[in-house]
C-alpha cells in the first residue's frame, strides 16, 4: 500500500462525469447528490467550464504572485459584483482551511488580540488555527491544542456576551450553515447580535461560507438570509467546481501591507480561469433561481416520506434526519440505487449537496431511490 490510508473508501472508481451524473470503470451510472463534499457547484464537466480551463492551460497554467495576473483582477471584480460586496477586496488561496487560517491571522494582525469564539459542532478545516476552532477533539493534534478558543452553543447570545465581557476576543468565526456538524444554523437574531457585539468591541466577525456559499443556500452567501455584513468571508468548495481554489472577501477596514498574507499557488492562472467560468455560468444560467426552485421541489417531495423526521438546511444544502444511523442507508443508496449522498457528525442525518443545476427529473430519481433503499432496510 503506497497511500497513507486515512479515508474510508467505497469500492467505486469514477472515470467520467457530466452534470449530476458519474460513471465508474464498469460504465455504471450514478446520480451525484453529494458533489464531492459540496464542491461541484455548476455540475461536472460543464462545457463552458471545460472550455475555459482548456483555453487557459494552452496559454499559461501557472506563475507566481510576483508578476501581474489580469485573471486575478477580472475574477475579483466579478466576484465582488455577483456577491454584492463591491467595496470588499479579495485574497486568493488554495482551500477552505487555508482561507480560514488566513482569516484568523488577519483578524489577529488587525486588533492585536488572540482569543477566538467558535461554536459547538463547528468544522473549519484541518490546518493549525482552523482545526483549533473546529469542535472535534479527535482531529486536533497536541501541537494544535494551544490556541485560545472558546466553544459556545449556537443561538445563545447571553453566553457570547459573557465571554466577550470576560476575555479579549480577536474574532468570532461561524459557518453560514453548519456542514459536517449537521446542518444547524444561527437564527437571524443571533447573527445580527454577533454583528453588533463585534462592531462595538473591536472583534472581527468571520463568516465561514466554504460550504454554504456560492449559491448553495439560495443566496450567494448563506449569511445574506440574515441581512448582516461580516468583516471577512471565507470561500472555497463550489468556488472552482472541483479545481482547488479558496479565498477571502475582506472589509475595507483592513489595510493591506507587504508580507501580511502570502501563498505560492493561490490565485494561479488555471484556478482563476476555473473560478471565473463558475461565476459566469451562475449568471448566465440563473443558478440562484434554480436553487430556490429545486429546493422547494425537493423538500415537498421528501416531506411525504414518513421515515424522515426532520428536514434541515436551506436551498440545496440539506439534511434528512431519521431516527436511526444512516450508514447502512447510504450503502444501500450507493450500491443498490447508485446514488451518492453524504454523512455528518450527526449519525442519523443524510446530507444532500447536489450540483446547483440539478433538475426535477433527477430529484424524482433520487426520491424513488431513497424510498427503495428505505424499504430494503426492513
Amino acid at each position: 500500500m503506497s497511500l497513507f490510508n486515512v479515508y474510508p473508501i467505497y469500492n467505486i472508481t469514477p472515470i467520467k462525469a457530466f452534470g449530476a451524473k458519474v460513471w465508474d470503470d464498469k460504465n455504471q451510472e450514478y446520480l451525484d447528490f453529494y458533489g464531492g463534499h459540496g464542491v461541484i457547484s455548476v455540475g461536472h464537466s460543464h462545457p463552458n467550464y471545460v472550455k475555459a480551463i482548456q483555453s487557459q492551460v494552452e496559454k499559461i497554467g501557472f506563475y507566481s504572485n510576483s508578476i501581474q495576473n489580469p485573471l486575478q483582477e477580472a475574477f475579483a471584480k466579478k466576484l465582488t459584483e455577483v456577491s454584492a460586496y463591491p467595496d470588499y477586496s479579495v485574497f486568493l488561496c488554495n482551500s477552505g482551511a487555508e482561507a480560514n487560517e488566513n482569516a484568523l491571522k488577519l483578524a489577529s494582525f488587525h486588533n492585536k488580540k488572540s482569543k477566538v469564539i467558535a461554536f459547538h459542532k463547528s468544522f473549519h478545516g484541518r490546518t493549525s488555527a482552523a482545526v483549533a476552532v473546529t469542535d472535534n477533539p479527535s482531529i486536533i493534534a497536541p501541537i494544535n491544542a494551544n490556541h485560545e478558543v472558546l466553544f459556545l452553543p449556537l443561538n445563545d447570545m447571553e453566553l457570547v456576551k459573557k465571554a466577550v465581557s470576560e476575555n479579549e476576543i480577536s474574532a468570532i468565526i461561524i459557518e453560514g450553515i453548519q456542514g459536517v456538524g449537521g446542518l444547524d444554523e444561527g437564527t437571524t437574531e443571533f447573527f445580527q447580535g454577533l454583528e453588533e457585539i463585534c462592531n462595538t468591541n473591536d472583534i472581527i466577525l468571520i463568516l465561514d461560507e466554504i460550504q454554504s456559499g456560492y449559491g448553495r443556500s439560495g443566496k450567494f452567501f448563506a449569511h445574506q438570509h440574515h441581512n448582516i455584513k461580516p468583516d471577512i468571508i471565507t470561500m472555497a468548495k463550489g468556488m472552482g467546481n472541483g479545481f482547488p481554489i479558496g479565498g477571502l472577501l475582506i472589509s475595507p477596514k483592513f489595510t493591506a501591507s507587504f508580507g501580511l498574507l502570502g501563498t505560492t499557488f493561490g490565485g494561479n492562472h488555471l484556478s482563476c480561469a476555473s473560478a471565473l467560468a463558475v461565476l459566469e455560468i451562475m449568471e448566465e444560467e440563473a443558478v440562484l433561481e434554480n436553487v430556490k426552485k429545486q429546493s422547494d421541489y425537493f423538500i415537498e417531495a421528501v416531506s411525504k416520506i414518513p421515515q424522515i423526521k426532520k428536514i434541515k438546511g436551506k436551498g440545496l444544502m440539506l439534511g434528512l434526519e431519521f431516527d436511526f444511523d444512516v450508514a447502512e442507508l447510504r450503502k444501500k443508496l450507493v450500491y443498490e440505487q447508485f446514488i451518492f449522498t453524504g454523512n455528518a457528525s450527526q449519525k442519523n442525518l443524510l446530507r444532500i449537496l447536489p450540483p446547483l443545476l440539478i433538475t426535477e427529473t433527477e430529484i424524482d430519481r433520487f426520491v424513488i431511490g431513497l424510498k427503495n433503499a428505505l424499504q430494503s432496510l426492513n
